[in-house]
């Protein structure tokens, strides 16, 4: 096979693909595209955004209302801060602290968050991380209040801005069970058509939409 028709090949190869994937609307189009975007982002897409992200876990969607802050992206922050002061000013973090950290105004339940690996000393109080842990099925997205350093070892407390104390495991977490730290809302609300059907099966206490607590 010269040049030629090795070109002619690789050319007709394509036109039918693309024409599976894109215009062919029978049932064997259908499945093939499905199939074909399902093989795309499991095993080029994911894989290649946490090489460049440098986490395991680059893209996250919220499945609770832990960070939930009342209006959403229109909350008031002042009116939150008035009901939530003093959790944090327990850890000596203050208004004028807290309004220069990341997502000062929380996310919701079903938004997609865009996730970077960093390593540990990185790490700063008012930092949103998302960890892993042995009591909770999925990892955790909370906000960083504390950090010690013992003998060389790190070791972050967080809380959620809308719990209203720290849950028992996120009181000493070890670094190397940081998954990464959150930089970005990346897209409101798309995550719900995930969470649609993981809310018919999971807890009634976890289940709709957000309110302040």
């Amino acid at each position: 096979m010269n040049k030629k028709e090795v070109f002619s090949f690789v050319k007709k190869t394509w036109s039918k693909f693309w024409y599976l994937l894109f215009k062919d609307e029978s049932l064997f189009g259908w499945v093939f595209s499905i199939v074909f975007i399902y093989v795309f982002i499991k095993f080029l897409f994911f894989p290649s955004l946490s090489l460049l992200t440098g986490t395991s876990l680059p893209l996250a969607i919220v499945e609770s209302c832990s960070m939930y802050h009342e209006g959403n992206l229109f909350s008031n922050f002042d009116n939150w801060w008035e009901g939530h002061h003093q959790k944090y000013e327990n850890f000596g973090i203050s208004k004028n602290e807290f309004i220069k950290f990341p997502f000062k105004k929380g996310f919701n339940k079903g938004d997609i968050l865009f996730i970077i690996g960093k390593k540990p000393e990185n790490i700063h109080v008012g930092d949103v991380i998302i960890f892993s842990n042995k009591y909770t099925k999925n990892p955790v997205i909370h906000r960083v209040i504390k950090i010690e350093n013992r003998s060389g070892n790190l070791f972050f407390s967080t809380i959620g801005d809308n719990n209203r104390g720290q849950l028992f495991f996120e009181k000493e977490i070890p670094e190397e069970s940081i998954i990464g730290v959150a930089k970005l809302r990346l897209i409101p609300y798309l995550g719900w058509v995930k969470l649609f059907f993981t809310d018919l099966f999971g807890l009634s206490s976890h289940r709709g939409f957000c309110s302040p607590n």
